[in-house]
């Protein structure tokens, strides 16, 4: 597999060079100053692709073009929007970029309670809190019946927690779930916004009425207009899964295991309509068995992120060690290593170790937490290829 690494663009405390030094083969990255919904210019999208080129490596993967909310709960800007994501598809082709990932997840991207929770040998790596996201939602966000989202248990335990827990944990909490891990990621909330809390519950409005059905027929939507210029351009379209992979303040999420990404395969029956393979969103899920699923939708995809979780039956998760976890990483790289070697492959959310504490990198991003996620991969990767030509 090509190895590839995301790279938020020349702002990046991470460099180009750094990147070919520890053998990276392609970046994934995007247009992040664009605005939602507005067109990439060919020229913007040529002058980054030159820039990457100019280091000896390839721009390997857009990740991602992103899917305004209006497309996603059919506003009335819904079909203009579309109608620009097509413009930008087009460019992109003209640029010969032929993979583009994105999500179809409402109004928030990937969830975390912990950006930093540590491990005993003295690195710290993301977190998921049920209770502490429960808190989250029924006391901060005071979101109408939300309390019948959890069970008794659950409940008991998060109004334990909102006897206990200080001002200065609720500001984290609200920076974690809805800043930080969002805004670096073309997201709705950006650092600096004032009142993050009431522009959050102001897009969780505009869902209202938008269930799993709506949601999907509005995927469909959205796919079947985008599909013929992707035919035309031979652009592969790979959907990230949802993380994690379950429903979520009361919205609706639509790729969360082997069913739903079955329908979504079939009902948009184009091998251009695919699926970025993200092991940890997957595992997060104690519903799926991550190499079952790699197998079973091998032919549609496009794109692979390698990463593992620690789950349990509380419905909390910890980024594991990609050599660890339910994310069965070794098994992965056996699987698409032999049977896939052609499709581009990143690392994702490395630990955060030595010192990559304090030098600003976007959480779940650190430069020494992913290049040794890197360095055991490829040694994955090299047992395999060695193996398979010893055996032959």
């Amino acid at each position: 597999m090509e190895k590839t690494w995301r790279w938020f663009g020349k702002s990046d405390k991470i460099t180009l060079p750094m990147l070919k030094q520890i053998g990276v083969e392609g970046i994934v990255t995007a247009l992040h100053s664009i605005p939602n919904g507005e067109v990439w210019p060919l020229e913007a999208i040529l002058e980054m692709k030159s820039y990457i080129e100019s280091f000896g490596l390839r721009w390997s993967v857009v990740e991602s073009l992103p899917v305004s909310e209006a497309i996603k709960y059919a506003g009335k800007e819904r079909d203009a929007l579309i109608e620009n994501y097509k413009l930008s598809l087009v460019n992109l082709g003209r640029a010969g970029l032929k993979t583009v990932c994105y999500n179809f997840m409402p109004v928030i991207d990937w969830i975390r309670t912990d950006l930093a929770h540590p491990w005993a040998d003295g690195t710290s790596s993301l977190y998921f809190d049920k209770i502490r996201f429960a808190y989250f939602d029924c006391y901060i966000l005071q979101r109408h019946n939300a309390e019948a989202d959890y069970t008794d248990e659950e409940k008991s335990k998060m109004h334990a927690l909102a006897a206990v827990i200080t001002e200065a944990e609720k500001e984290e909490l609200i920076d974690t779930i809805i800043v930080k891990t969002q805004g670096f990621v073309n997201g709705n909330i950006k650092e600096g916004d004032q009142n993050p809390v009431a522009i959050f519950k102001n897009l969780l409005s505009l869902y209202e009425g938008v269930d799993r059905e709506t949601l999907r027929t509005n995927l469909y939507y959205f796919l079947t207009a985008i599909m013929p210029v992707c035919n035309e351009w031979g652009i592969n379209m790979c959907i990230h899964p949802d993380d994690p992979p379950c429903q979520m303040l009361g919205l609706p999420r639509i790729v969360t295991d082997g069913d739903d990404i079955d329908w979504l395969l079939n009902a948009v029956n184009n091998p251009h309509n695919g699926l970025t393979f993200c092991a940890g969103s997957l595992s997060a899920g104690l519903q799926n068995d991550v190499s079952a699923l790699a197998c079973r939708f091998i032919h549609r995809t496009h794109f692979v992120h390698l990463r593992s979780t620690a789950a349990s039956s509380d419905g909390n998760f910890i980024e594991a060690s990609h050599l660890e976890g339910r994310g069965k990483v070794p098994e992965l790289v056996r699987i698409f290593e032999k049977l896939r070697p052609d499709l581009p492959m990143r690392v994702d959310h490395g630990r955060l170790m030595l010192d990559d504490a304090g030098k600003g990198y976007n959480p779940g991003y650190s430069f020494h937490g992913r290049m040794l996620a890197l360095a055991q991969v490829e040694g994955m990767m090299s047992m395999v290829t060695n193996y398979t030509d010893a055996k032959a």
